[in-house]
Parts: structure tokens; C-alpha cells; sequence
């Protein structure tokens, strides 16, 4: 990769906007972090946003599964029980919904 297709892949174009207001003490807070980082101010509240937002994310989309609820999960995978006379009319319903 070229030293310019590099600098772009790190510096992605900015073109949004996200602006709030905060008090002294938090943003003093936040400049000496920068600082002790030696980022600009906005390339390190970027990287925190981010990888807060990401973190936020995966708490909300991943599922923990205690050992009980494991492998009541998997011994249902490996032998469903029979479809119920309801399931089966539900399905049926779905299906007439989501076609017509």
C-alpha cells in the first residue's frame, strides 16, 4: 500500500458534525488526557467516542448464556420438539401477511 493510500486509510475524510457543549472541568479533563496521549483534542475524544460506542454495541448485541441455558439451547437445536397445531397457524399467517 502507498504512503498516501496509508495516510488516507488512517485520516478517513471528515465530513459529519457531532457538537455538544460541556463544562470547564470536563474539558480541562479531557485536553490533559490528549495532551498525555499526545493527540489532538479531536483525534482523542474520536477514538473514545468510537470505542465507547463500540463497546456499547456489543454489550447490547452479545447474549450470555449461563451453562443451564446453554445446553437447553443446543439439546433443543439438535432435537427439536414437534411443531405445534398454533406454530404452524402462525406461520401460515405470517407467510399470507408478508406475501400479499
Amino acid at each position: 500500500m502507498s504512503s498516501k493510500n496509508l495516510q488516507l486509510a488512517q485520516n478517513p475524510v471528515r465530513k459529519e458534525r457531532l457538537g455538544f457543549r460541556l463544562d470547564e472541568q470536563t474539558k480541562d479533563l479531557i485536553e490533559r488526557a490528549a495532551h498525555l496521549e499526545s493527540r489532538k483534542l479531536t483525534d482523542f475524544c474520536i477514538a473514545a467516542l468510537t470505542d465507547a460506542a463500540r463497546r456499547t454495541i456489543a454489550e447490547h448485541e452479545t447474549l450470555m448464556l449461563s451453562e443451564l441455558d446453554r445446553k437447553v439451547f443446543f439439546d433443543t437445536l439438535i432435537s427439536p420438539p414437534q411443531t405445534s397445531e398454533r406454530l404452524v397457524h402462525a406461520l401460515a399467517e405470517h407467510k399470507r401477511r408478508i406475501i400479499s
